[in-house]
Formats: C-alpha cells, structure tokens, sequence
C-alpha cells in the first residue's frame, strides 16, 4: 500500500526491474511483472490513511474464515475480513507481536518464495521466536503439510519446503521501539544480481537506508535493508 503509485512504480522498475499491468481489481492495483510472472501487487492507500507503505506477505489457506478463527483463538488480531476480492477470500491480521500478515484462499500461483522470480525468501523479525512458531505452525498448518519441515535452531527458527527453506523466524524485533524496522515485522527479501547496484538505484531515485544501517549475512552473501519513498522496507540479497 502507498501513497503514490507512479512514485512507487517508477522506484520499483529501477531497482528490481519489474514492469507492471492494470489488474481486474481497479486502476489503483498494479501487478508487478517479472519475465513475464507476477511477482507482488501495488495498491494506493485509501485518503485519510497515513501509515507508511509495508510489504505484507499473503500465505495460501484453503479456508480463510477457518484461518481467521484460528487467528482469534490464539490470542492475535484479525485486522481486515476474511472478505471477498475477485474469484478469493482475504483477510490482513496481526500475530501476538504485532507483525502484519494476510491470507488469501483461492487461486494460487505455481510457485513459492525461492522460486523462479518470487521473493526469494520471507522473514519475520520477532521477540519470541519459538512463540512465533508455535502460533504460526497452528495457524497455517504447517505441523500437517508433508512437504514442510520446520528446524529449530538455538536463536531462530528455519521452515523449509522440501527441503529448501523459505521462511525464518529471527529475534531482534522490539515492540516500544521508534524505529519501524526495529519493531515485530515481516521482511520481504528480493534477489538481484548486484546488490550494491540495486541499492545505489534505489538511492538515486528517492530511496533510503534504514538508521543504523542493518546488513546481513548468509550463505549466498549479503543482504541489504531498503526503503522506498514510502518508508517501505524490503531486503535485497544475491541472486
């Protein structure tokens, strides 16, 4: 969600090289295209709504109202529906830390994060790791998924799909803090083939690094935090 789309659409094509088409939803929803796959959506924000731009990861259910009771059993809040958008359900919830997520029953892509040109991997920077799981495990069914393997580490949390992981779950995340990308949150990593070009394009085209400057690293490299002109932080990493 932002507050400016041509803003917005024009950070987005610089840094990641996306292009963009019109979606069924209306002229303010734009799908991000990526060799010709979509990658993520950009919607203008309501007028009136003054909270930055988030990246939100949707995971698949197969029944959103199920979910959403899930979500309220387990103490967490279930911000928006589940409501009817297109062919699907959706809905946006909070989880016990406050980090912002949706889920979405209905129509699916062919892939999952790591794959072709997804995101390259979802994390959530949490204050209980371990608490995170348990509630996330209940809530999306991971414990009954034969393909999902979840591998508990000393200080974080890998969850892996046949094999290949595709979500972590790492401490770190502050609720009183006044930084944004200190607080509970979902990150949004994207693969480029330079990060240090990605990030100086983002730069020039109204971007900005985070302060203090966060910069991690993992088996394949770096990764870097990023916000766009919205305040929407995402992580760049090797592809």
């Amino acid at each position: 969600m932002v507050a400016d789309l041509d803003v917005a659409r024009a950070f987005y094509r610089e840094v990641l090289g996306w292009r963009f088409r019109s979606s069924s939803l209306d002229d303010q929803f734009l799908v991000a295209i990526s060799d010709g796959e979509p990658v993520a959506g950009l919607a203008a924000r309501r007028p009136g709504l003054t909270t930055a731009s988030v990246w939100t990861p949707y995971f698949a259910v197969r029944n959103a109202d199920a979910t959403a009771a899930r979500i309220h059993e387990r103490g967490a809040t279930v911000a928006v529906g589940p409501m009817t958008v297109g062919d699907g359900r959706v809905g946006l919830a909070a989880d016990r830390d406050g980090a912002t997520f949706g889920f979405w029953e209905g129509h699916t892509l062919a892939w999952s994060p790591g794959e072709g040109r997804a995101p390259t991997r979802l994390d959530l920077q949490t204050h209980d790791v371990f608490d995170a799981a348990v509630f996330y495990g209940e809530v999306l069914g991971w414990a009954t998924e034969q393909d999902i393997d979840i591998d508990y580490r000393n200080d974080h949390v890998l969850v892996k799909l046949r094999g290949r992981v595709i979500l972590s779950l790492r401490g770190g995340g502050v609720q009183t803090s006044p930084l944004a990308h200190l607080r509970p949150r979902w990150l949004v990593n994207f693969a480029v083939p330079d990060v240090e070009r990605a990030v100086s394009a983002g730069m020039r085209v109204g971007g900005s690094r985070p302060q203090p400057s966060t910069t991690t690293w993992t088996a394949k490299g770096f990764t870097r935090t990023l916000q766009d002109p919205d305040g929407g932080l995402f992580t760049l990493a090797h592809h």
